[in-house]
């Protein structure tokens, strides 16, 4: 038979658990007990320097984890993607957490395969295995072959929707509950960042609905020759059976993989990355789960951008446009160390109460996120920036919007993946040079208008420092001058000779006139500034190597 889902609703859901005692006192008791004994066996072994006793208590861990069931095995992915916040010889146990848990009964599986899709396995496909060939949070995967053609064919595990209503309901009851007694300062509820959650967990077990965000996603990267989507095959898809199109990859674990394969790491992470920051800033639709079980590093690309594959499109999410933009200003404030600015765009996020005064926010912002684009890049990551948060979130009303839940976690997540391929890796060398060129590339409205408050200041005159700043972050990297002097500067071009242009050239005619004079200090730097970066010789070069990766 098959089933219908409802959507999550945490006031109905609670009610319905409620309703019934005998499954909801229970089960609350059994989840508090797991976790006081994984408290105290934690807090008398975590720091035992035996390896023995790490290995014990790794497995443990991944033990208690995987008992409690598809909801505690999400959080505990999310956990198996920091290797900053979690020790090595635990991560290895918990990176089986991404799709090596224990599979459900074969029989099972065939028996939903033959609901869902109207006929037994064996009938529908030329060859279909005796077991699952990986086993994740929400399903199994099967290698079958039809026309000669080998498909991955996901399916759900049997009463899904009813563990995972009973849990998130008893999540959000307990975060609610013991919330007060934690060392947390979100300045939100945590059942708000529950719900989000919840929802995004009750739209991952319809796999009718992953199937339309796999055909939305890979439409977004038509263009993308990096990017990689599985076809899906809707005649074998349903609300719990998925069929795509088979992979043949290396999933993005660690580096001795990789090379094992002859794949060079970096290759991928700056794809992983770049992809991640075009989901987020230029499509407002991501992949809110890219953790090394949902990504394949590809042959072919090349060393400085790999082929990689994404797969399950379950927990995706938007961004709307004004917070889109609003990020991207935020970056801009960050390069240009404009924290008042920042402070301003905090607020328009809902990070900050709209009565909040600003002011005092300058030099604590400061403190946090001054010197990232100096000597500190070096020791600049997501994780420094959270401790530092952490601990300015106690002094200041700052307060984590919940719609921001799935888009903290899917950059956390990036960040710890990227980071398990290569330890010394700095979001920002990559980040920061993605959104330059964006501003200096990207013709829409939206942008240009971001581009003219970084060129002019507030009375109409060029600001040459942050022109240089823009440029000295996509250029000062020789990587970068290669692939993107020529683009940049065609781009440029084109908008000043555009209709949309019209502003830049308005603009930069007002900055000449200075109380009724004309003034041509500004011009005149701002003309050798652009004569030193798109000098003939770097042209030059940049055709050259245009021509080389062509080849």
């Amino acid at each position: 038979m098959k089933r219908s889902y409802s959507k999550y609703s945490a006031k109905d859901d609670l009610l319905w658990l409620i309703l019934r005692p005998w499954i909801f006192i229970p089960r609350v008791l059994y989840i508090l007990l797991t976790f006081i004994f994984l408290f105290l066996r934690i807090l008398f072994q975590g720091n035992s320097k035996n390896k023995n006793i790490q290995k014990n208590l790794s497995k443990y861990l991944f033990d208690v984890i995987t008992d409690l069931g598809p909801c505690f095995i999400k959080l505990g992915q999310a956990l198996s993607t920091r290797p900053d916040l979690v020790r090595q010889d635990w991560l290895t146990e918990l990176t089986n957490l991404q799709d090596n848990l224990p599979a459900f009964d074969h029989k099972i599986a065939l028996k939903i395969i033959e609901e869902e899709l109207g006929s037994p396995a064996n009938e529908l496909f030329e060859e279909f295995p005796d077991s699952p060939i990986a086993s994740a949070s929400l399903g199994q995967v099967y290698k079958a072959k039809i026309n000669n053609t080998y498909l991955a064919v996901k399916v759900q595990r049997p009463n899904l929707y009813f563990l995972i209503r009973r849990d998130v309901v008893i999540l959000r009851f307990l975060g609610t509950f013991l919330s007060p007694l934690l060392p947390l300062n979100i300045g939100v509820g945590i059942g708000e960042i529950i719900d989000e959650f919840g929802k995004a967990l009750f739209d991952e077990i319809d796999y009718q609905k992953e199937a339309e965000n796999a055909l939305k996603f890979a439409n977004l990267f038509k263009e993308n020759p990096n990017i990689f989507i599985p076809e899906l095959e809707k005649q074998f898809s349903s609300k719990r059976i998925i069929t795509t199109s088979w992979i043949d990859g290396v999933k993005l674990r660690d580096r001795a993989l990789l090379e094992e394969n002859n794949l060079i790491p970096a290759s991928f992470i700056k794809t992983c990355v770049i992809s991640g920051l075009q989901q987020l800033f230029e499509f407002g639709y991501f992949h809110a789960d890219p953790h090394p079980g949902n990504m394949f590093a590809l042959k072919g690309g090349n060393a400085d951008c790999g082929n990689l594959a994404y797969v399950d499109f379950g927990m995706m999410d938007t961004i709307t446009n004004s917070d889109r933009l609003t990020l991207i200003k935020a970056i801009v404030h960050i390069i240009n160390e404009e924290y008042y600015l920042l402070a301003e765009d905090f607020q328009k996020l809902g990070f900050l109460t709209k009565e909040q005064d600003l002011q005092i926010l300058v030099e604590p912002l400061k403190e946090v996120l001054g010197g990232s684009l100096s000597a500190e890049v070096g020791n600049f990551n997501l994780k420094n920036v959270t401790d530092k948060f952490s601990k300015l979130m106690y002094s200041y009303p700052f307060r984590v919007p919940s719609r921001f839940a799935l888009i903290i976690r899917a950059v956390v997540s990036q960040e710890g993946l990227a980071l398990r391929l290569d330890p010394e890796f700095k979001i920002l060398k990559i980040a920061y040079p993605y959104i330059a060129k964006k501003l200096l590339t990207d013709n829409s409205e939206e942008i240009l208008e971001i581009l003219l408050e970084v060129v002019f200041d507030k009375k109409g005159q060029i600001q040459i420092e942050k022109v240089e700043s823009l440029l000295n972050i996509l250029f000062k990297d020789s990587d970068n001058i290669n692939s993107d002097l020529i683009p940049v500067a065609n781009a440029g071009l084109k908008l000043f000779v555009s209709k949309k242009g019209s502003e830049v050239r308005k603009n930069l005619l007002l900055s000449l006139i200075k109380d009724e004079k004309l003034e041509f200090t500004s011009a005149k730097k701002l003309l050798a500034l652009l004569r030193d970066t798109f000098s003939p010789l770097n042209i030059a070069k940049s055709a050259v190597q245009n021509i080389i990766s062509t080849v």
